[in-house]
C-alpha cells in the first residue's frame, strides 16, 4: 500500500512527480490511482522487455498496428471474490490476478494491481510472479499476484477497490510508448473477517422448558488488531434435529450495540442451535458451529 503525491508519465516515458492545485480529497484520489499506474507500468515494462519481438518483426508489427496501445479486455484480482483479512494478520499476502489484453501486434506483457479512492491507497503486483500465455496472435492472458499488506489497512479500506490493469503490445517500446491502461477494469472487495459464537443452556433440558441461546458477532478491527463486536446486525437463530443435516431458521434477532445475542426458545427434541449471519458489504457471512442440546 502506498500513499503518494500525484504521479504522471512524462513525455519521455519516465515517471515524474507532480503537484496540482486541486482540493485535498481530489488530490488524494488522483494520488492513489496515479501511484498504482506508476508501479504497474514499471512492473509491466520490465517483463515486456523480455518478451519484445526481434527488431525486424517489431518494425512489421508497427506498420500493421499503427502503434496503438493494447486494449484490456478482462481483468480480475482474487477471481473477483472478496479479500477477507483478519485482525491479527501481520505478514504480507499474495492474491492472484489475471489480465487478458489484445493488440494487433500481439501482447508482450500485462499486469494488474489495486487502488482505493477511499484513502488513496494502492497495492502493487509482484513483478517476479508475472507469466503470460498467448491465446492467439492478438490476444494474451497474463497472470501473477498482487502483494497485500494487512498491517497497513484501515477500517475504512473495507470497501470496493479498483482493479487497475496495464498491458504493453509487442509493437511498443516499453521505455517510451504509452501502454494500454484501464484504471478500473473491475472491482474487488476487502472485507473485515467475522466471527460468531453460540451457547445454548441449560444442558440437558426437560422437554417444554426454556432454552436460552446466547452468542456474539464480532469482526476484525484493522486499527486495533483485535476483534470488536458488530452491533445492530440481523442474525438468524437456526436449529437442526439430531437426526438431520439441515438447519432451519427459528427466528431473527438483532445484535446489541456490542454485538451480543440473546433469545429464548422452548425445548422439544435433541438437536443443535446455531447463529447465522448473512454478511454485509464490509463483512463476510459466517455461521457458528452448532451447540447441542439434550432434551429429556
Amino acid at each position: 500500500m502506498r500513499i503518494r503525491a500525484t504521479v504522471i508519465a512524462a513525455a519521455s516515458g519516465a515517471l515524474a512527480l507532480s503537484a496540482f492545485a486541486v482540493p485535498a480529497s481530489q488530490a488524494a484520489q488522483q494520488g492513489g490511482s496515479q501511484a498504482a499506474i506508476a508501479h504497474l507500468t514499471g512492473a509491466v515494462q520490465d517483463v515486456a522487455k523480455d518478451h519484445a519481438p526481434a527488431p525486424s518483426l517489431k518494425r512489421a508489427a508497427l506498420a500493421a498496428a499503427a502503434n496503438k496501445p493494447a486494449v484490456i479486455t478482462k481483468a480480475s484480482v482474487n477471481g473477483g471474490k472478496p479479500i477477507v483479512v483478519t485482525a491479527t494478520e501481520t505478514k504480507s499476502r499474495k492474491v492472484p490476478f489475471s489480465v487478458t489484453a489484445t493488440d494487433a501486434s500481439g501482447v508482450a506483457a500485462a499486469a494488474a494491481g489495486l487502488w482505493s479512492d477511499t484513502n488513496a491507497n494502492s497495492f502493487d503486483p509482484d513483478e517476479n510472479s508475472i507469466t503470460c500465455k498467448v491465446v492467439n496472435k492478438t490476444t494474451t492472458t497474463c497472470t501473477g499476484s498482487v502483494t497485500i499488506k494487512p498491517t497497513q489497512l484501515k477500517n475504512a479500506d473495507a470497501t470496493s477497490w479498483h482493479v487497475l490493469a496495464v498491458a504493453i503490445g509487442n509493437d511498443d517500446n516499453p521505455d517510451v510508448d504509452e501502454p494500454g491502461l484501464n484504471e478500473s477494469a473491475s472491482t474487488v472487495k476487502f472485507q473485515r473477517a467475522s466471527q460468531l459464537t453460540v451457547d445454548a443452556t441449560p444442558e440437558p433440558v426437560k422437554k417444554g422448558k426454556t432454552v436460552t441461546v446466547t452468542g456474539k458477532l464480532s469482526r476484525a478491527n484493522w486499527e486495533t488488531n483485535k476483534n470488536a463486536g458488530y452491533g445492530t446486525q440481523s442474525v438468524k437463530l437456526q436449529f437442526r434435529k439430531k437426526t438431520s443435516t439441515a438447519y432451519t431458521t427459528v427466528k431473527t434477532v438483532k445484535t446489541s450495540s456490542t454485538g451480543t445475542l440473546k433469545t429464548t426458545v422452548t425445548a422439544s427434541v435433541d438437536g443443535y442451535y446455531r447463529w447465522s449471519f448473512a454478511g454485509t458489504a464490509t463483512t463476510p457471512a459466517v455461521s457458528a458451529a452448532g451447540d447441542a442440546i439434550d432434551v429429556k
